[in-house]
C-alpha cells in the first residue's frame, strides 16, 4: 500500500460504491493493502466491480485464525463454516487422521491443523483447479478424484474425523444466490441436486467404511435438511446429530460411528 497515494485509495472507494459495493471503503483498503502499486490497485478495482469475489481478487481468505491462499474460480470459504471447524476440532488430537473432503482451497483442514497440528490430514477434490489451491495451502497429501475414490486405499477404518462440506443448494435456488456465487464459483461446489442433499447422501452411503471407530463425519446443511439428513445419516447405521450457531446463522449434521 506504501506506492498507493490517498487519492488513488479514495478514487477506489468512489468506484466501488458506483458499483454498487456496500462495504465500498473496507474493501478498497484490502484491495490496496494487496496491491503493489496505483497500476495494480486500479486493476483490482475493475475485477471487484464487476462482480468477482474480493477474495479472489487480492488472492486470500482469512478464516478461522489463518489465511487461506485463493485464486479464480475457486470457493471462497464462507464464515459460517467456522462451525463445522471448532467441531471437528473437538475430536481431533494427535494422530487422528482427518480429511477434508470436497476440499476446494483446503480451508477447513488448515483450520483445523492450525487448531490441532499434531493431525494427520488429507484432503480431496474433483476439480484441478481447486486440487491445485490446495496443495498451495496445505502440501502434501492432497488428491483430486471424486469423493472417496480419491483417498489411499489405507485409510479405510481409520478416519477420526471426516469433513464433508459438500455443495448442498438445491439446484432450483443456484439462480438466486448472490452473482459472486453463481458467476464466479464452480457450480459443482455449489449445487447439491433437487433436494440440496446429493452429494450428502453419496457420502455417508459409504462414510461407515472409512471411518475408524467412534470416528466422525460433519457436513454443513441447511435448517430446511435437518430433517431427510438425520434419516439418511440413521439410515446408514451412524449415529446422528444436530449442532447451530444461530450468530453464523449454520447448521451441521454429524454422523459418528460405533465404538464396537
Amino acid at each position: 500500500m506504501k506506492s498507493v497515494l490517498p487519492a488513488d485509495l479514495a478514487e477506489a472507494v468512489t468506484r466501488l460504491r458506483a458499483a454498487g459495493c456496500v462495504f465500498a471503503e473496507e474493501e478498497a483498503t484490502v484491495l490496496a493493502e494487496a496491491a503493489a502499486d496505483a497500476a495494480a490497485l486500479a486493476g483490482s478495482v475493475r475485477r471487484r466491480a464487476a462482480g468477482e469475489p474480493l477474495e479472489q481478487v487480492v488472492g486470500y481468505a482469512d478464516f478461522c485464525g489463518v489465511r487461506v491462499r485463493l485464486g479464480p474460480g475457486v470457493f471462497v470459504p464462507r464464515l459460517r463454516s467456522e462451525l463445522l471447524v471448532r467441531l471437528a476440532a473437538t475430536h481431533a488430537g494427535p494422530g487422528t487422521v482427518v480429511v477434508d473432503l470436497c476440499c476446494g482451497s483446503g480451508a477447513l483442514g488448515l483450520a483445523v491443523r492450525h487448531r490441532e497440528p499434531g493431525v494427520e490430514l488429507y484432503a480431496t477434490d474433483s476439480d484441478p483447479v481447486a486440487v491445485a489451491c490446495a496443495r498451495d495451502n496445505l502440501g502434501t497429501g492432497v488428491h483430486q478424484g471424486n469423493l472417496f475414490a480419491a483417498l489411499p486405499n489405507g485409510l479405510r477404518g481409520r478416519i477420526g474425523v471426516l469433513l464433508a462440506n459438500v455443495p448442498y443448494v438445491a439446484t432450483r435456488h443456484i439462480p438466486f444466490l448472490p452473482a459472486e456465487a453463481r458467476l464466479h464459483e464452480p457450480h459443482t461446489a455449489l449445487d447439491g441436486g433437487e433436494d440440496g442433499l446429493d452429494v450428502f447422501r453419496a457420502v455417508v452411503a459409504e462414510a461407515a467404511g472409512w471411518l475408524a471407530p467412534a470416528g466422525v463425519l460433519l457436513s454443513e446443511i441447511t435448517g430446511e435438511q435437518i430433517k431427510p439428513a438425520t434419516a439418511t445419516v440413521r439410515a446408514a447405521g451412524l449415529h446422528a446429530a444436530i449442532h447451530t450457531d444461530d450468530d453464523l446463522e449454520a447448521t451441521v449434521v454429524t454422523a459418528t460411528r460405533a465404538t464396537g
